[in-house]
């Protein structure tokens, strides 16, 4: 489909009482896959929309002042109850600039929500007891004020799972179109 033509379509579905694609960037939606920016307009919105609950969440479980990367952190590394390697941290958040994660682990550690040791040579990281207190309230509030009026709305988990699923199999096409420019 031609620029024009796609622009005629978008016009009238308007005239139709449509409203066409909710997207961020028009002239990214006037391409080849015009659905693929409505998926990145509401990423967008669902990634701003997440980073604030995380950081409201924990402040009124008592930990003002993490941040997004924080909360990410914290219950990365209190996962199963397991000493996590920075590397392991990474791997799990799809995060490549490690120096980040390394300053969220130094904060979590001064406010004595992790501590570090080691596994052979490697330095390792673990939830304190503290840490476990405030991920398990966390957990509570999130049950509360999230997942009661989510499940509240009678969306199917299973449907919900395959969207997990897909967003996570498509962000890898992401990471290989990163390669890919990067590389230009």
């Amino acid at each position: 489909m031609t620029d024009s033509s796609q622009a005629e379509s978008q016009s009238e579905d308007v005239a139709r009482g449509g409203i066409g694609p909710v997207v961020s960037a028009a002239h990214l939606a006037s391409g080849a896959m015009p659905a693929l920016s409505e998926v990145e307009f509401a990423v967008t919105m669902m990634v701003n929309a997440y980073h604030r609950w995380m950081v409201r969440c924990m402040a009124a479980a008592g930990a003002p002042g993490m941040s997004p990367l924080d909360t990410l952190v914290l219950h990365s590394v209190n996962h199963r109850g397991r000493p996590k390697s920075l590397a392991d941290i990474c791997l799990v958040l799809n995060i490549e600039d490690t120096h980040t994660v390394t300053y969220a682990l130094k904060k979590l550690a001064a406010a004595g929500l992790v501590e570090t040791g080691k596994r052979g040579k490697e330095k390792t990281v673990a939830i304190t007891r503290a840490g476990e207190k405030i991920c398990m309230e966390y957990r509570r509030l999130r049950e509360a004020l999230l997942v009661g009026p989510v499940k509240g709305l009678g969306m199917d988990e299973v449907e919900l799972s395959r969207l997990a699923a897909t967003l996570r199999s498509v962000s890898g096409h992401y990471d290989q179109a990163a390669r890919a420019a990067a590389a230009m």
